[in-house]
């Protein structure tokens, strides 16, 4: 398979989760409690498999503990605001990008997104329907 349309359906799971994922957050209320607590923070993190598979297109022993990592990173940094990151996250994208604030639970959801990204790439390359 050409790897561009191998990288394709990354693309296009990237898209649909942060189009998901701020519908979430913007129309806040909408959808159950739960759904709109901990989602994002799935979709998050599920980005973010995608789109190391996007670049790297190594597959699940890459992607699932690249995509761990960075997510817990990411909530790490929250632990800390020296200026220059409390001035990225006043920004839009920033705060999107880098969190307001440490969250336990946000380490679960992280942990959930990435293995169910993992679980699908995995069943979609055994069926032969997968990148």
């Amino acid at each position: 398979m050409h790897p561009i349309r191998r990288r394709l359906p990354y693309l296009c799971a990237i898209l649909t989760l942060c189009a998901c994922g701020l519908a979430v957050r913007h129309w806040y209320g909408v959808s159950p409690s739960f759904f709109n607590t901990y989602f994002p923070d799935a979709a998050w993190t599920m980005a973010v498999y995608c789109g190391l598979g996007l670049l790297f297109d190594r597959g699940v022993r890459l992607n699932l503990p690249a995509s761990l990592g960075i997510s817990y990173l990411v909530e790490c940094s929250q632990l800390f605001s020296p200026p220059f990151l409390t001035a990225l996250r006043r920004t839009t994208l920033g705060g999107l990008v880098l969190g307001y604030g440490f969250l336990w639970s946000d380490l679960i959801c992280y942990t959930v997104g990435a293995l169910l990204c993992a679980g699908t790439e995995t069943a979609l390359r055994k069926t032969g329907k997968g990148t």
